[in-house]
């Protein structure tokens, strides 16, 4: 049956449905370099179920994968997990094909299904803690509002033991093998942790909560069917230790040096601040923005115990490429960071100054004075660089004791 798109099975009871999206390299303005997936699935209860739905120009791909296996006709119910367009966005003309007897969301998820779309069907909203019968099997419905919409709800299918998690333990990576033991474990890591901290760094504190919470599911022994990327089937307990890490943001002794340059004054500074840190006894990871975009800082800062932002003055501001990772920074929510600020300046010199309000802003706790070099960094200009890099890293240690 279908077409040239098959569906993968999961379980005895459950098939990945979903598509794959080799094209993605931007997703709500961080960097996906190695594309992502719109997860779908299909339960074969004795009332057949469609968890969650795909991008809309992806709605023909589903389908093929749903007719390798069913008539996507023999559709009792739809899940909405989450509501947000990647997974809803062919959803109105799913319905108007399957005709289903009914759809499910969250309470907030049915108002922004209704908002987003002008839908013939009414949808049923589901408390948290509720279950559903598809005859031979049984639904659970968990909310994880704020993970990361206020509608984003969990489905649990115990039978088979497997958790459809939507956003959450998700990764953007396109690939042809859809389980995380196929998958490079260098590769799993790196996208998992690009995926938190551009994604769920700011709900830190619900997604801790979270983990408590389902650890009454047990999903170790289970499978996570995410809606981006590997569903995990071989560890689940990997990705919930590294969310449980990550969450804490308990600061290292790794300390992040963020710059621009415009004639390399402020490049001169953040190398030596950076042998500084390193005399100091922690490590830097320097980021100049000419070459590394605001993805690979908040990726950078989520082991990290230190932010140091440079920049020349470029008419009476900062320079715009660092304004710009600040500005994103600042959305994330970092905690529990020291840092400092640091740049040239030909005449008037307000970067400095400006960066540091950015920085008390972000609640950073502020390490030294900021550096200010007039034109090209002297002999002087340069060890006071590396001085601040030296009390940084000390200041590093004696938290991280």
């Amino acid at each position: 049956m279908g077409g040239p798109f098959k569906a993968t099975r999961v379980t005895d009871h459950v098939y990945w449905v979903g598509a794959i999206d080799w094209s993605l390299r931007e997703f709500h303005g961080h960097l996906t370099s190695r594309g992502t997936t719109y997860n779908a699935y299909l339960i074969l209860a004795d009332k057949i179920t469609l968890v969650d739905t795909v991008k809309s120009h992806f709605k023909e791909e589903m389908l093929s994968r749903i007719s390798s296996v069913i008539d996507p006709g023999d559709i009792t119910y739809i899940i909405s997990n989450h509501s947000e367009m990647d997974h809803s966005g062919c959803l109105p003309e799913v319905i108007q094909a399957v005709k289903p007897e009914k759809v499910f969301a969250s309470a907030m998820g049915a108002s922004a299904l209704a908002e987003h779309f002008r839908l013939g069907q009414e949808i049923v909203a589901v408390k948290d803690g509720e279950s559903i019968s598809l005859g031979n099997m049984n639904l659970s419905f968990m909310e994880t509002r704020m993970l990361h919409w206020p509608d984003s709800m969990f489905t649990h299918l115990a039978e088979d033991g497997v958790l459809f998690s939507q956003d959450v333990f998700s990764m953007h990576l396109a690939s042809t093998e859809r389980f995380d033991d196929e998958i490079d474990d260098h590769i799993l890591e790196d996208e998992a942790a690009k995926y938190f901290a551009n994604i769920l760094l700011p709900l830190s504190t619900p997604v801790a909560r979270l983990l408590e919470k389902v650890g009454g599911l047990d999903i170790v022994k289970g499978i996570v069917a995410t809606d981006h990327g590997p569903i995990w089937r071989k560890d689940a307990s990997k990705i919930l230790g590294l969310y449980s890490k990550w969450a804490a943001q308990k600061p290292t002794k790794k300390a992040v040096v963020v710059y621009d340059t415009m004639y390399e004054s402020t490049a001169a500074m953040a190398r030596a601040i950076g042998e500084g840190i390193r005399a100091g006894g922690a490590d830097a990871k320097l980021l100049p923005l000419r070459a590394c975009h605001r993805t690979d800082v908040a990726t950078e800062m989520l082991d990290a115990g230190a932010l140091l932002v440079g920049s020349p003055t470029f008419n009476n501001n900062i320079f715009p490429t660092v304004a710009d990772a600040l500005t994103y920074l600042k959305g994330l929510k970092p905690r529990n960071l020291v840092g400092a600020a640091f740049g040239s300046y030909g005449w008037s010199g307000e970067a400095v100054g400006q960066l540091e309000d950015v920085l008390r802003g972000m609640k950073v706790e502020l390490v030294g004075e900021g550096v200010k070099a007039k034109y090209v960094p002297d002999d002087e200009a340069l060890a006071q660089c590396h001085s601040l890099g030296v009390l940084v890293a000390e200041r590093l240690k004696e938290l991280c004791e």
